[in-house]
């Protein structure tokens, strides 16, 4: 078979589960393409509407032309027998048999954490993850997420952010990125840090290709952090994997009356992940180098205040008023100077948190 063939077949069979994709390679092994495609279906276990899909799947002009598009693009293709191919996923049971790759492949050596968690965080979710992965990132992890919504496009952007690497996972083609509205942040990850997929670029992200991608960032990352999480959130996906590879899980525990956190209080109290209060308790973990702290900043009797009502946590302007007892006009121009250096963080709803 030669190796236009095989990567034909990688292509026309991405949709099959991976148990199904190996029994198919294996076949082509002691046979040509066109002998198992008339007389191994049955072998391979392939429903007929499995074997319709690749039949109409298989089209050599097509994948030529997308072979090409994708050297112009700048996309390999790793298969599992490439010298580049991960070996972080090597061994694993399910592990993608092909790899489309855009970026810097070295990432693929270095020490990662994933960072995952829900689609919509709460503001103390946010403030949550930016805080953990600016400091891993800053450490030196490169940070590995899923290009979703929320808690991923967070910890994207927050490495990009700090001047760090990350690996972006997606559950579709480079072409079809989903959420679409992270288009251009899939752009940027694959110029700065590394886009990866199992699905050729004109794929269409579809629901179970989520849950696939789930395994893929477990397997490609040494722990797994989890920020915040419901229990229906996709991200138990991503725990089973990290529990089933052997992965290190830290969750942060979150309020006892949030739904958002039922995920990751579930497993502190369930001894499935490490409580992780801070970043640095990972980068000890790990034995990766520390930041060097931050120089102290000065700052005024009134604003000392302010920072101090917000080391409890977010507050709203009227609040901080009528705890602090400055003057309205006093605090706002307070807030305002907080804010320029980098102290607070301004949310929704004129509420404020410490960064």
């Amino acid at each position: 078979m030669t190796d236009k063939e095989k990567f034909i077949v990688y292509m026309s069979i991405c949709e099959l589960p991976n148990k199904k994709q190996e029994l198919f390679l294996e076949a082509l092994e002691d046979f040509s393409l066109q002998s198992v495609i008339k007389s191994k279906i049955i072998e391979t276990n392939l429903t007929r509407e499995e074997y319709h899909r690749f039949i109409s799947n298989y089209d050599i002009r097509t994948f030529e032309t997308a072979l090409s598009n994708m050297e112009k693009a700048c996309i390999e293709i790793l298969t599992v027998e490439s010298e580049k191919y991960p070996q972080k996923l090597f061994n694993l049971p399910d592990r993608p048999l092909v790899l489309y790759a855009k970026g810097d492949l070295s990432l693929l050596n270095e020490k990662a954490i994933a960072v995952v968690g829900t689609r919509s965080p709460s503001n103390y979710g946010k403030v949550v993850t930016e805080k953990f992965v600016g400091s891993l990132a800053t450490a030196g992890f490169v940070i590995v997420s899923g290009l979703c919504y929320g808690v991923d496009e967070i910890a994207h952007k927050k490495t990009l952010e700090v001047g760090g690497k990350t690996i972006a996972v997606v559950g579709s083609g480079f072409n079809n990125i989903y959420p679409s509205i992270n288009t251009n942040l899939s752009k940027e990850i694959a110029e700065k840090g590394l886009l990866l997929s199992e699905y050729p670029p004109s794929f269409v992200a579809k629901r179970y290709t989520f849950p696939r991608r789930n395994r893929i960032v477990a397997g490609l990352s040494d722990g797994v952090l989890i920020t915040e999480a419901g229990k229906k959130s996709g991200t138990v996906h991503t725990k089973e994997y990290a529990l089933e590879y052997g992965k290190d899980i830290f969750a942060v525990p979150g309020g006892i009356f949030s739904d958002k956190s039922e995920l990751t209080n579930e497993l502190i109290k369930t001894a499935q992940a490490e409580c992780t209060l801070s970043a640095d308790e990972i980068i000890d973990f790990y034995g990766m180098k520390r930041l060097a702290n931050k120089k102290t900043v000065e700052v005024s009797f009134d604003e000392q205040t302010i920072l101090s009502i917000l080391s409890d946590g977010e507050k709203d302007v009227d609040f901080l008023a009528e705890k602090s007892n400055i003057p309205i006009n006093i605090l706002n121009s307070c807030l305002t100077t907080l804010e320029i250096r980098g102290l607070i963080r301004r949310l929704p709803a004129k509420t404020y948190s410490l960064i």
